[in-house]
C-alpha cells in the first residue's frame, strides 16, 4: 500500500520527503566502509605533519621560522580528507570532538591563566625579584645545576610538570636575559638552554611523584603500589638525574661573566612562592593560577607598579601570547582523534603485540606501545590509560614484574612527552619563554639520559632486585 501510494505520487511529480525518509531509514552509503582504512593510512596524518614541518624547515634552513600551527593545519585538513565511511559533516564533528575534548579544554584554560599570571607577574616586577634572588644565592658554576635540582624538587612535590614549568620558566627566561645583558654569550647561556633545564627537571618529578597523574595511572593499571613502583623507578632515573646535574655543573663553569644582582624586593617574591606552596599542598592548578593572578593584582595595586588599565592590558597580552599554543593544542587534539577513530592506535597495538618472545621482548613491546600511543595522543597520562590493560595482559602472560611494567609505562610516556614539539609541556614552556619548541628539544639532556638508562634497564634486565 505504501509503495503504491509512493509510485502514484511520484508519477504526479511529487516526491514526498516523509516517504524518502521512511524508505531509506537506516540505509547508509557503504562505499567507503567496504574498504576499511589500513593502519599505515590511519597514521599518515602524523607523517604529513612531520614532513611538512621538517622539510619546510630544512628548505628554509631555519627550524624556528616555520610555525608549527601551519604544519598542523595542513595535516589536520589531510586527516579530515582521508577519513572514510563518514560524511564531511561527520568528519568535522569527529575532529571537533577531539579538539574540544575535556582534557584539551582543561589544558587550554591552564594556558590562558598561565599566560595572564606570567604577564602580570612580569608587570609588577616579580620575575626580576626572583631572578635577582637566584643570582644572589647561586654562584655561576652552580647556577644551572641549582635550577635543575630546584625543578626536580618542585615537580616531585607538586606532581605536575606543567605547574613546575608555569612557576619556573619565566624565571629561567629572565636569568638568560640577565646573563646576556651581563656579557655572557654562547649556546649554554641562551634562553632555550636554560628553559630546557627547567623542562627536564619538571619531567623528573612528573615521572616519580606520588601525586602525579602518570604515576597513579601506571600503578592502577598494573595493580601495584606506588611505593613499590617508586623503588623500581628511582633506581633507573636517579642515576640519569645525577649524571645530568654533574653535566650542568661542568657546563656552568663556562659562565665566567655573572651580572650584578639587583636589590631583592621580597614582597614581589610572594606570587611565585605562593604558587609553588599551593601546588605542593595539592590544590588544582587552575585554582592556583587564579589565586596567583589575584595576588599579582593586589601587590601591583598596593605598590603602585600597576593600575587597573595596565592590569587588564597585561592579562590581554599574556593570553594573546598563548594564542598560537592554544591553536596548536586544538588542532593536535582534533587530528589525533581522527587517527584514533580510523584505527591508527589499534594498528599500533596489534602490530607490537603480534610477535613477542621472552621477557626482554615483552618489556620492549610495552615501552614501544606506550611510546607510540603517546605520539598519537600527545598526553602521557592518556597514553598510559590507553595501553595499561594491554600491558597488564602482556605482564601476566610473560611473568613480568608489575612494578617494572608500571615503571616502563611511566618512564617512556614521560620520555616521549618531553620530546614531541606538540606536547603540552613544551608548548607551555615555549609560550612562556617566547621561543620555539624545537629550540628547547635540542637541549633536553635529562629526558634523553632517562630514555637511555630506561632502555638499558630493559636490555640488561635491571634492576635485578626491587625490594
Amino acid at each position: 500500500m505504501y509503495l503504491c501510494t509512493f509510485i502514484n505520487e511520484f508519477d504526479m511529480g511529487i516526491i514526498p520527503d516523509r516517504y524518502l525518509k521512511e524508505l531509506f531509514k537506516g540505509t547508509k552509503h557503504t562505499g567507503d566502509q567496504a574498504k576499511p582504512m589500513s593502519g599505515w593510512m590511519a597514521l599518515s596524518p602524523l607523517v604529513v605533519f612531520l614532513c611538512v614541518y621538517l622539510l619546510s624547515s630544512i628548505i628554509a634552513q631555519d627550524f624556528y621560522k616555520i610555525p608549527i600551527s601551519a604544519a598542523f593545519l595542513i595535516a589536520s585538513v589531510y586527516a579530515i580528507a582521508i577519513c572514510r565511511g563518514k560524511t564531511m559533516e561527520e568528519r568535522i564533528a569527529t575532529f571537533s570532538e577531539g579538539a574540544g575534548n575535556k582534557n584539551v579544554l582543561l589544558m587550554i584554560w591552564i594556558f590562558v591563566l598561565a599566560g595572564a599570571f606570567a604577564a602580570t607577574a612580569k608587570e609588577i616586577g616579580a620575575i626580576d625579584a626572583t631572578v635577582n634572588l637566584a643570582l644572589r644565592i647561586l654562584p655561576g658554576k652552580l647556577l644551572y645545576a641549582g635550577l635543575f635540582l630546584a625543578a626536580c624538587f618542585i615537580s616531585m612535590s607538586i606532581g605536575t610538570s606543567v605547574g613546575t614549568i608555569v612557576a619556573l620558566v619565566p624565571v629561567a627566561a629572565g636569568i638568560a636575559e640577565e646573563l646576556a645583558l651581563g656579557g655572557a654569550s654562547g649556546s649554554f647561556v641562551s634562553t632555550p638552554f636554560i628553559t630546557a633545564i627547567i623542562v627536564g627537571g619538571a619531567f623528573f618529578g612528573d615521572n616519580l611523584s606520588f601525586i602525579s597523574d602518570t604515576t597513579i595511572a601506571a600503578t592502577r593499571t598494573q595493580e601495584c603500589s606506588m611505593a613499590d613502583k617508586f623503588k623500581v623507578n628511582i633506581r633507573i632515573v636517579a642515576p640519569a638525574a645525577l649524571i645530568v646535574a654533574i653535566l650542568y655543573v661542568f657546563l656552568g663553569s663556562s659562565v665566567t661573566v655573572m651580572p650584578e644582582a639587583g636589590p631583592i624586593e621580597w614582597v614581589k617574591l610572594i606570587p611565585y612562592v605562593l604558587v609553588i606552596a599551593l601546588a605542593i599542598s595539592g590544590m588544582e592548578v587552575t585554582a592556583v593560577l587564579t589565586i596567583g593572578l589575584a595576588v599579582n593584582a593586589l601587590i601591583g595595586f598596593c605598590g603602585g607598579d600597576m593600575g587597573w588599565t595596565s592590569f587588564l592590558e597585561s592579562i590581554g597580552s599574556g593570553i594573546s601570547g598563548m594564542g598560537d599554543l592554544i591553536i596548536v593544542t586544538m588542532l593536535a587534539g582534533g587530528m589525533l582523534e581522527l587517527i584514533k577513530t580510523n584505527g591508527g592506535l589499534d594498528f599500533i597495538v596489534n602490530g607490537l603485540t603480534r610477535r613477542i618472545h621472552g621477557k626482554r621482548g615483552a618489556e620492549l613491546s610495552i615501552a614501544a606501545l606506550v611510546s607510540l600511543a603517546n605520539l598519537c595522543t600527545a598526553n602521557n597520562t592518556i597514553a598510559i590509560i590507553t595501553t595499561g590493560r594491554i600491558a597488564k595482559d602482556i605482564t601476566n602472560q610473560f611473568g613480568l614484574d608489575p612494578r617494572k611494567t608500571a615503571s616502563i609505562l611511566d618512564t617512556f610516556s614521560c620520555l616521549i612527552q618531553g620530546l614531541i614539539p606538540y606536547g603540552a609541556q613544551l608548548l607551555m614552556a615555549a609560550g612562556l619563554a617566547g621561543i620555539s619548541t624545537i629550540s628547547i628539544i635540542n637541549h633536553l639532556y635529562y629526558p634523553f639520559m632517562m630514555g637511555i638508562l630506561a632502555l638499558g634497564a630493559i636490555l640488561f634486565r635491571l634492576p635485578r632486585k626491587y625490594s
